[in-house]
């Protein structure tokens, strides 16, 4: 028991205390990854969809279940596409992507609610601005859905070495949560003071700024044995970007040139 006890400190003290640079890398992407998860607006969007929908001007209660209902459905549907495509096209490329979709997502769906919005009451709103509200609502959890929710799980436990995985792992969830209920709690209180519209306005460029941490902080795991994976990290972000181009790098293949004598010389 003893034993343990100290393994558990000489755990933590790696990982915050004194991490070697290719650990302070990991820890940096595996918690980062979790904290950015939820900052994108997703808890907002699921919990207050019955809110969006009313305040894009779906008026009854069961047009605003119908609606609701399709939320869910289409979340459930795009995790079973997700489960298809991360182990196929890698965490990197499916994460960008369903960043892209989502931060595009979160701009019209401002957009649409700010037309909305300023157009009161809300059936003299412009049918494309209701349109697009809906519907973006719809864009954004597909986008979440298929990439950004799950590999959030799948990356932010498989960079951690075993002997860090345990620890490293549950101050991610940890987080994760945190944010979670953060965002839960603040989020009336948040377009009540900024308007709704500005709130995801707001979603969209924490989002952006989540693409950026994850294309300079978070190399690609996929296929890559456990052993790989902290190797991978100890360089610095330069250092990958550099040698990732350099790796791309076509050769040229080598050919034969008869010269006088009978012999080949190689070009």
């Amino acid at each position: 028991m003893l034993r343990r006890r100290r393994r558990g400190k000489g755990v933590w003290k790696e990982l915050f205390v004194h991490p070697t640079p290719a650990v302070r890398r990991i820890v940096v992407a595996g918690l980062g990854i979790h904290f950015f998860n939820h900052l994108t607006g997703i808890e907002a969007v699921l919990l207050y969809s019955p809110r969006i929908f009313k305040a894009a001007g779906i008026a009854t209660r069961n047009e605003v279940l119908g609606a609701t209902v399709g939320v869910g459905v289409t979340k459930t549907a795009f995790i079973l596409v997700a489960i298809l495509l991360i182990d196929r096209i890698g965490r990197r490329r499916l994460y960008l992507s369903s960043l892209a979709g989502m931060i595009a997502s979160l701009a019209c769906l401002g957009l649409g609610l700010t037309v909305v919005e300023h157009s009161a009451p809300a059936h003299h709103a412009p049918r494309w601005a209701v349109a697009l509200a809906i519907a973006t609502v719809f864009t954004f959890i597909a986008s979440f859905s298929v990439g950004v929710g799950p590999v959030t799980w799948a990356y932010g436990s498989e960079v951690y070495p075993l002997r860090l995985r345990a620890q490293g792992t549950s101050v991610g969830v940890a987080i994760n949560r945190l944010i979670n209920a953060t965002v839960s709690m603040t989020f009336v209180s948040l377009y009540k003071a900024m308007t709704i519209g500005g709130a995801f306005f707001m979603f969209a460029g924490l989002a952006t700024v989540a693409a950026v941490f994850f294309y300079l902080f978070c190399p690609e795991t996929q296929g890559r044995p456990l052993e790989e994976i902290e190797d991978s990290f100890s360089q610095g972000w330069r250092a990958r970007l550099s040698s990732s181009s350099s790796a791309a790098t076509v050769e040229l293949p080598r050919f034969s040139v008869p010269n006088g004598d009978g012999k080949s010389d190689a070009k």
